[in-house]
């Protein structure tokens, strides 16, 4: 912005530039109008982003205070404890958000994760697929920004769900599932897995199946531990995660990390088989205490 400076004398009532220009006080007062406007609209911009700001970490907050009820409340299902099955304690609770159509905040163990899911909706044109939905995965962290696992994490979930989602019943549209990550102790993907399929049934979203995520993990003298902790994890052989359908436990997704033998794998696929009916009977008991007339 030009300095201005007023000049008295015979030049009176004219206002002079740095570079010898003149203006009237008419022009003066147009510029003056346009400073302040601007000065106007970038803090009103700034005011905008700080609300959102505000607004966000009320979110995160408020999810983290939801963990902590669902911590404590009398009224949430334990997890599954059945012969041969070592998960941790399940929690869930639904319809959490106002802005999604359809939210969930998933417990598993001391891994939480609040899920949000947006569609269907307009989508973008570059977007738009002319056949069925498209789904959209954004999984943030929870201190920093998104990096190479998320985008990996997002990829699998993707896949996942539209394996399940019905999405040629609402072509040119769009569906976002949005996770945030609370905490992490182990078990992420599962827990964010297990985070979107409630909260898609939440928002009422059709699908041909449910569908869960089963983390396993092997450690060194080859013995099997299913939904293991982030220590456990650390020092695992190999980690490996299922994604399961509730028709008939097909598998629709699998991710491994580390060396295992075909052996290996089949007894891993097997004891995740066996897991996911007590996930699935899970979903059904809290879906079951949340529409209840009673």
């Amino acid at each position: 912005m030009r300095l201005l400076e007023f000049r008295g004398g015979r030049g009176r009532g004219q206002i002079v530039s740095k570079r010898g220009a003149t203006c009237g006080p008419q022009s003066w007062a147009v510029r003056h109008r346009r400073v302040r406007t601007g000065y106007a609209a970038c803090t009103q911009a700034r005011t905008s982003v700080r609300k959102r700001q505000r607004a966000w970490f009320g979110l995160v907050e408020g999810a983290m205070q939801a963990d902590a009820k669902i911590r404590t409340a009398g009224g949430t299902e334990p997890g599954p404890q059945g012969p041969g099955c070592s998960l941790r304690h399940f929690a869930c609770e639904q319809n959490l958000l106002s802005r999604p159509d359809g939210s969930a905040s998933f417990l598993q163990g001391d891994t939480s994760i609040l899920a949000g899911v947006y569609g269907p909706a307009e989508v973008k044109v570059s977007k738009e697929i002319f056949n069925k939905a498209t789904l959209e995965v954004i999984l943030r962290p929870k201190i920093g920004l998104p990096g190479v696992a998320e985008k990996s994490r997002e990829r699998l979930i993707r896949n996942t769900c539209e394996a399940v989602v019905l999405g040629t019943l609402h072509p040119r549209t769009s569906i976002t599932i949005v996770l945030q990550v609370v905490s992490d102790a182990g078990s992420l993907l599962a827990c964010c897995l297990n985070a979107a399929c409630i909260a898609l049934v939440d928002a009422g979203v059709p699908m041909r199946a449910l569908f869960c995520g089963v983390t396993c993990a092997l450690d060194s003298d080859g013995t099997l531990v299913l939904d293991p902790t982030a220590k456990q994890e650390k020092e695992a052989r190999a980690v490996l995660t299922f994604a399961l359908d509730s028709v008939a436990q097909k598998l629709l997704m699998s991710t491994t990390k580390g060396l295992y033998s075909d052996a290996e794998l089949q007894q891993c696929l097997a004891a995740a088989q066996a897991a996911s009916q007590h996930v699935f009977r899970f979903y059904r008991e809290s879906l079951q205490r949340r529409y209840s007339k009673s």
